[in-house]
């Protein structure tokens, strides 16, 4: 039996963007439930983390999650099973007021608010949802002494990568999943395994920190316990490095800059008017959801380094480098927790 895994979908992404909206609806029409029906499978498992925001959910991304994700999923009569994270609950300290229950989904879909086991051709596999105030006890609990050897879950563990150069220092620990052969994980959108743990990553790029990092979704046999990865080629963010010394312009194929975000950094811009040209074309013969144009770094400050900003990262990645940088007698590692604290109650 071959399951189909998400996680980290975030419907509702960037303030409900219409530009990524666009590009989530690409993924769903064109790669996910084209391989579902090609490929006759019939299950789903989602790893949490479904929609963007925990308080509230846009009318407009309410209609186009179910026009081109939960309909199709009935249409095909997918066998749904979503496992919450964190973004799905209302409440910090309780999995039970979540989005999925206030949705008005189709009854067959099953929702997990506590660990349960469950089995799928004769495979038990525990599910984890996101463990908080509310369920800690009794997920710890069956982690420790569940039989089943494959666990699915919204799971925070120490030590790996959240983003780029950023590595998470809370949640559990790798050795209270020792006993499980495979543990398999949304939450942490930068794709990463032990050889044990895998974080599955996102399907599509949301942020610049995601920028030339792999997406795509996953399948899992029950069979033979392989995870197979099923890449997305579609890219929303772009960079050019722009060196009229090495290139012209003029000549250059545009096309694969359309309905993206773009960063232009200048490395040597001696022809202005080619300069001038191939800004008005990328502004007027093609559809650009921004072009943010990097002449000069040196402003940023002699204290940070300059790929800090030519990299594009998100915001809580360029904090968490920027306080790395900086000359100060302040523990940068509790800095970096307010700063996401911070961040986290800005976003709420």
């Amino acid at each position: 039996m071959k399951i189909a895994l998400l996680n980290d979908t975030h419907f509702g992404a960037r303030n409900d963007s219409p530009a990524f909206i666009k590009y989530m609806n690409k993924f769903y029409d064109e790669l996910f439930f084209p391989y579902l029906k090609e490929h006759n499978i019939g299950t789903l498992v989602h790893l949490g983390d479904v929609v963007d925001r925990r308080k509230f959910i846009n009318h407009n991304t309410a209609h186009n999650f179910r026009e081109h994700f939960w309909n199709k999923l009935d249409d095909m009569i997918i066998d749904t099973h979503v496992i919450l994270g964190n973004h799905d609950t209302y409440y910090k300290n309780t999995n039970e007021v979540n989005a999925m229950q206030n949705l008005n989904l189709s009854k067959d879909v099953k929702i997990y608010t506590k660990t349960t086991q469950v089995e799928f051709d004769g495979l038990p596999i525990l599910f984890i949802p996101w463990i908080c105030d509310n369920n800690e006890k009794e997920s710890v609990d069956m982690i420790t002494n569940s039989q089943a050897t494959i666990a699915m879950g919204h799971l925070e563990v120490k030590g790996f990568e959240m983003h780029n150069g950023h590595f998470n220092e809370h949640g559990l620990e790798k050795g209270a999943f020792k006993r499980f052969e495979k543990v398999l994980s949304g939450h942490f959108h930068k794709k990463s395994d032990d050889g044990q743990i895998y974080y599955l990553g996102t399907q599509y790029e949301m942020t610049w920190s995601d920028y030339n990092c792999p997406k795509g979704f996953h399948i899992f046999d029950t069979e033979t316990r392989e995870l197979e990865r099923v890449s997305n080629p579609n890219k929303i963010f772009k960079k050019i490095h722009y060196n009229d010394q090495l290139k012209d312009y003029d000549r250059l194929e545009i096309d694969m800059y359309n309905n993206t975000f773009v960063k232009l950094f200048i490395a040597d811009k001696r022809d202005a008017d080619m300069y001038d040209r191939f800004i008005d074309r990328m502004y007027n013969d093609i559809n650009v959801h921004e072009l943010q144009v990097v002449e000069d770094m040196s402003d940023i400050g002699a204290s940070v380094r300059e790929d800090i900003l030519e990299q594009g990262e998100d915001t809580l990645t360029f904090l968490g480098n920027y306080i790395e940088q900086v000359e100060t007698d302040i523990d940068k590692q509790k800095l970096k927790q307010f700063a996401k604290e911070l961040y986290a109650e800005a976003n709420e």
